[in-house]
């Protein structure tokens, strides 16, 4: 299994000759990253997060292609009738050859006053855990974490209590296209630390980058 980061939330996991998609939202060069996908995830509607005229763009031009998403998402996209599946915290899926096992159902706290919106994660064939924009831990291990590494929503300590409670095998940055080069400085110091803690390698991936998950 390889992991790919294309931007900011957004990730590539692949397996032979297939791929699922996550998050492929506005930062992330979303008609790029879904010109080859044979599934897509997307965890809530935010614009970083789902591009909804680049999805809709792929999916008219590649008619299997389709899409597992949180309710709000879904109800979005019900023109494109059974290709868009609802999921939601407990549901375990095959999506494109992978086993995904849904996790989470809230979005992190961004005002005071405002209810969270759905916020689905997805645990990937029990290796890649992406939370979208929450601080969710599954009930099951998780050997290679996509970490989020800035947001509104997020500070530095909780960063560090959300690795030491998940406690992955290795972490890779997403959600960090907010940051300028001195922002992603302090964000990798602090990602570094926090995998230091536990003994492993946390780091932050370029777009673009592809990494090779197979265990020792």
């Amino acid at each position: 299994m390889r992991l790919t980061k294309l931007g900011h939330a957004c990730v590539q996991i692949s397996k032979d000759d297939r791929s699922v998609v996550i998050d492929p939202g506005a930062f992330s060069e979303a008609s790029a990253a879904l010109a080859t996908a044979d599934a897509v995830l997307i965890t809530h509607e935010h614009f970083d997060h789902f591009d909804a005229d680049a999805l809709r763009a792929a999916m008219a031009e590649r008619p299997s292609l389709e899409v597992w998403t949180s309710r709000v998402v879904a109800e979005s996209l019900a023109d494109l009738g059974g290709r868009v599946h609802q999921v939601g915290h407990g549901d375990a899926v095959t999506v494109a050859g992978f086993d995904v096992h849904v996790y989470g159902e809230d979005h992190e706290i961004l005002h005071p006053d405002v209810p969270p919106i759905p916020n689905t994660g997805f645990l990937i064939d029990g290796e890649v855990f992406h939370p979208g924009d929450a601080l969710t831990v599954p009930s099951e291990p998780v050997p290679t974490l996509c970490l989020p590494g800035n947001a509104p929503w997020l500070k530095v300590p909780e960063l560090y209590a959300y690795t030491r409670e998940v406690r992955p095998e290795r972490a890779f940055v997403v959600h960090d296209g907010l940051l300028n080069d001195i922002g992603l400085q302090v964000m990798k110091k602090h990602v570094g630390q926090a995998g230091e803690e536990l003994g492993k390698e946390f780091v932050r991936l370029e777009p673009g980058t592809t990494v090779d998950l197979a265990r020792p």
